[in-house]
């Protein structure tokens, strides 16, 4: 078994490689992350696991398309919420100043032209739209990266190390794939690289291990897909913007900072160990638990 399941990997990964650098030289070289080759970085894991399935012949059907239960994307879409909620408010309150709702419902009211009704613009218009609108459109660049590390490579971990290994070792590459834009681009709002690095780490592997109990319990990809959708969007399109960068708020908040690490890895434990994982995965036809 490990055997058939080192070739895919090693394809897997270098596809990884050769489509992120490229992209990822660019972003280096400018210091900056421009919208569109954010959008593609996004897809560089679903296309080396498209790559490798079509090369190697292995049935895209093993990539988790299945649709799961209504449970699971409820877990997926409010999760998010309850993980960060806590980190933030305690935040707000602690830190003088670190709240900031005139800024953020400036932003939120501006593309609507509604700056005359700030409170009804945020409130009864950016945020439903943020809530629904948003979080699809932000679930169309999040099945790019799921369809590489919970639909190809998570499934492949577990079955040649287990549950634990394969969501650290996923997790582990999930978060260096992503050290270059941290490190070189203006990615990082401004926390000590170190730390940043370190926090990132910690709460990426984190997400990993609620991902991969998502992925294991559904059967699906889905679940990933949603709730990578609305981390991104409740904490960097609401959250953050909520927060000002003042005093320690920058090294408590965000994806760098440390109070959202300690909150997924509490998640995380509740979450992994709320259920027994089952063994693993068919990987010949459909990806469906065993």
């Amino acid at each position: 078994m490990r055997g058939t399941q080192q070739r895919p990997l090693s394809i897997f990964l270098f596809f990884l490689c050769a489509f992120s650098g490229c992209t990822y030289a660019l972003d280096v070289h400018t210091h900056h992350l421009s919208e569109e080759l954010v959008q593609f970085i996004v897809w560089c894991p679903g296309f080396a696991a498209l790559c490798t399935c079509l090369l190697l012949r292995i049935p895209l059907g093993t990539l988790g398309w299945s649709w799961p239960a209504r449970r699971f994307l409820r877990i997926a879409y409010f999760l998010p919420l309850i993980y960060a909620v806590p980190v933030y408010l305690l935040t707000w309150l602690v830190i003088r100043g670190s709240f900031s709702l005139k800024s953020f419902e400036a932003a939120m009211v501006k593309p609507y032209g509604l700056g005359c009704w700030a409170a009804f613009g945020t409130f009864g218009v950016a945020l439903p739209l943020l809530f629904t609108v948003t979080v699809i459109g932000e679930a169309v660049w999040s099945l790019g990266e799921e369809l590489g590390w919970r639909g190809f490579l998570f499934p492949r971990l577990q079955q040649q190390f287990g549950f634990h290994s394969a969501c650290l070792i996923s997790g582990s590459i999930w978060a260096v794939w992503h050290y270059p834009e941290i490190l070189w681009t203006d990615f990082n709002p401004g926390a000590n690289a170190v730390f940043a690095l370190a926090c990132f780490t910690v709460m990426v592997i984190a997400l990993a291990y609620i991902m991969g109990y998502l992925r294991v319990r559904s059967g699906s990809i889905w679940p990933c897909v949603l709730l990578h959708a609305t981390h991104n969007t409740f904490v960097q399109d609401i959250f953050d913007p909520l927060t000002a960068s003042v005093g320690w708020a920058k090294y408590i908040t965000t994806e760098f900072g440390a109070g959202l690490a300690v909150a997924m890895v509490v998640a995380a434990t509740v979450i992994a160990s709320s259920g027994r994982p089952r063994k693993g995965f068919s990987l010949t036809s459909t990806d469906q638990p065993r």
